[in-house]
């Protein structure tokens, strides 16, 4: 009945979208502005609304997040990136990364200047009535005049798992809003998030995926719903916000435009010389892991320092940013070829953890091996420095500077830059780019002090060091693109096999390569992404040494008006030692007993638009089986989903 009623949805969507396409003609949805913004001083970059039809199934294939995603399974859970080049640093509360492909984040948040209201509604389902995968999404914005703009975003996940105690609600909405005035400009946004994830703890025989006629009694089907896992009554709960505003108030002067032949002032251009910049940006966020199964909970874990019978503990985080800054503009005169930017940062940050109300030594506990205080405050400051020159096609430039010169960042170093210039060769406008960086780090709080029933550490990690370089070349005509690059790690920090945090005092050095290609002959495709990467300690850094994507597929269109993508896609990557994921912090540790990959992970899929609704059917992992012998786990203990059905459609509505 479920099945039913989703496809009874999607069919009624994408009816809805079609007729309204045929009342209304040819109105254009498509933003005629839309932007993201960057720390600290919110520059806008140019961004773009996905509104195309082009493999649009593939967001909903949880493993597909990355050409080599180490995941627990579900769609909405846990995962690291393994293409270390792509993966972003350990966050100030730790709980989040590994949810943090599913959260609203500033570099996510976007922002549309549109001439009409837009309202995005996209609406997935997936599997049967005991792994159903669903997901809800919609954007709104709109227009009061051509400088102010609101909008709001609603984004639903709801999945139940290929596998028992699995399941997740991942709920998060937003509000936003920008002015874009002559001499104001203001962007702010706020989010909200709820996400709920059941932890099963991976299954306790692999060979019910490998070789199930072992433990089945020579039966080789699975049901996958009946295999048993380690935990059977623990999860996570993640829930947190977060308001962010930027106001940027310019001093310039207005240039009169004249007609030369009358001699007569036609109009006005406001041209901004100054702007002086305040961006404030609160996050909270808290973390709770409950375990009622008392059994579990010993079983599970090596050490419990805090309480028997069950784990139920949180830990909570707030932080208060406020930048202020003075710059100079781009491009107020001939002259000013670049911008310039002087900016200071305070924020403050307030942690709370647990208490340890326990007597040292009590019966059936382990001796806590640390003393930590249940709550720290942090106050720092940053001062910083920002060159950049956004306009021209010759050439475009950023870089940021930033130092800490107060609290436990004090002697921070942060040195970012990105140069980018296009030139002509054999006919086609070719775009090389360079990139890199060098930091000089404090450790985040959390990887420092921590507390918990059955994790804890009090370390005195020095700052870690990054130096990155790499380069890029684009060339659209072949559709090649090469990025290249390499990066040394000074002490860095890490979880090692324990599951706690270790620093590596020695270097380490990572090299990456990743060629993109596609080819096309009429209406069939063929897109390649390759990637080499190699880690000089594995041990410390595990990574898969190589890492591809291919896409097969026709492109066509049927009578001019319904386009169409008809294809088969996969992923694959080398065998290497996966990190392995640790439910009661929701991070990723290293380990040396079961090594992952040397799999293929297929989707036969059909994507499709029709005026302004685009639909998907696909087949994920069609070359799953349910009769077992395919080890085909990203991380110890978890494994993919297995193969299943699902549709989409995703409606651009004109209101």
């Amino acid at each position: 009945m479920t099945r039913l009623f989703a496809t009874f949805t999607i069919v009624a969507l994408a009816l809805l979208a079609a007729a309204g396409a045929h009342a209304k003609g040819n109105v254009r949805l498509e933003p005629s502005r839309a932007w993201s913004v960057s720390e600290p001083l919110g520059l806008q970059y140019p961004a773009t609304i996905d509104t195309l039809p082009h493999n649009y199934h593939q967001r909903f294939v949880p493993s597909a997040l990355s050409r080599a995603w180490t995941t627990t399974g579900n769609y909405g859970a846990e995962g690291q990136n393994q293409l270390f080049f792509e993966r972003k640093p350990t966050g100030d509360f730790f709980f989040a990364d590994a949810l943090d492909q599913w959260l609203p984040t500033l570099d996510k948040q976007r922002f549309y200047n549109t001439r009409i209201p837009m309202t995005l509604l996209s609406y997935s389902t997936g599997g049967n009535k005991y792994s159903n995968q669903d997901r809800t999404t919609a954007i709104f914005s709109g227009n009061a005049g051509k400088r102010l703009q609101a909008g709001a975003m609603m984004d639903y996940i709801y999945s139940k798992g290929s596998f028992d105690y699995q399941a997740d609600k991942d709920f998060s909405w937003g509000l936003n809003t920008s002015y874009m005035g002559d001499r104001y400009e203001m962007q702010a946004f706020f989010n909200n998030y709820n996400f709920l994830n059941k932890e099963n703890g991976g299954i306790t025989d692999d060979r019910y995926i490998t070789d199930p006629a072992a433990v089945q009694g020579g039966d080789t089907r699975v049901d996958f719903k009946n295999i048993p896992t380690r935990l059977t009554a623990t999860h996570n709960r993640l829930t947190g916000r977060e308001v962010y505003m930027n106001h940027r108030y310019k001093v310039g002067y207005y240039h009169y435009l004249r007609d030369s032949v009358a001699d007569t002032i036609v109009g006005r251009v406001y041209v901004p010389v100054t702007s002086f910049i305040w961006t404030m940006d609160y996050k909270a966020a808290k973390h709770l892991f409950l375990n009622t199964s008392a059994s579990d909970d010993t079983a599970f874990f090596s050490h419990t320092y805090l309480r028997l019978g069950g784990t139920d503990e949180t830990t909570s985080y707030w932080a208060l940013t406020n930048t202020v800054g003075v710059s100079l503009l781009e491009g107020f005169n001939k002259y000013a070829k670049f911008g310039f930017a002087l900016y200071a940062t305070h924020s403050m940050r307030r942690y709370t953890q647990v208490a340890d109300s326990t007597s040292a030594g009590a019966q059936g506990l382990t001796p806590l091996p640390v003393s930590v205080d249940p709550r720290h405050t942090d106050n720092l400051v940053w001062v910083g420095g920002q060159l950049t020159k956004q306009r021209g096609s010759i050439l475009t430039y950023a870089a940021t500077a930033q130092f800490g010169v107060a609290g436990s960042v004090a002697g921070d170093i942060d040195v970012t830059g990105d140069v980018a210039t296009r030139f002509r060769l054999l006919r086609d406008s070719v775009t090389l780019r360079g990139y890199g960086y060098f930091k000089n780090l404090e450790v985040p709080y959390l990887m420092q002090q921590f507390v918990s029933n059955h994790y804890a550490w009090a370390n005195n990690f020095g700052k870690v060091k990054r130096l990155r370089l790499g380069g890029e070349l684009t060339v659209p005509h072949t559709g090649t693109r090469v990025n290249a690059g390499y990066e040394t790690l000074k002490s860095y920090v890490y979880f090692n096999a324990e599951g706690v945090p270790e620093q590596h005092n020695a270097p380490v050095h990572v090299l990456s390569a990743t060629v993109d290609q596609r080819l096309a002959v009429g209406i069939l495709h063929w897109d390649n992404a390759i990637t080499y990467q190699t880690t000089s300690n594995a041990d410390v850094l595990p990574l898969p040494k190589l890492a591809v994507y291919s896409n097969l597929y026709l492109n066509f269109a049927v009578a001019r008006v319904l386009k169409v993508q008809l294809g088969v896609d996969c992923n694959y990557y080398t065998r290497y030692y996966a990190p392995a994921y640790n439910p009661a912090t929701m991070t990723w540790h290293t380990q040396h007993e079961q090594k992952c990959g040397n799999f293929t992970f297929m989707n036969a899929y059909a994507n499709f638009k029709l005026k302004r609704a685009r639909f998907y059917l696909l087949y994920s992992h069609v070359n799953g089986s349910s009769m077992g012998g395919k080890a085909y786990f990203s991380t110890p203990h978890y494994p993919l989903n297995p193969g299943r059905f699902q549709m989409g459609v995703s409606v651009d509505f004109a209101n």
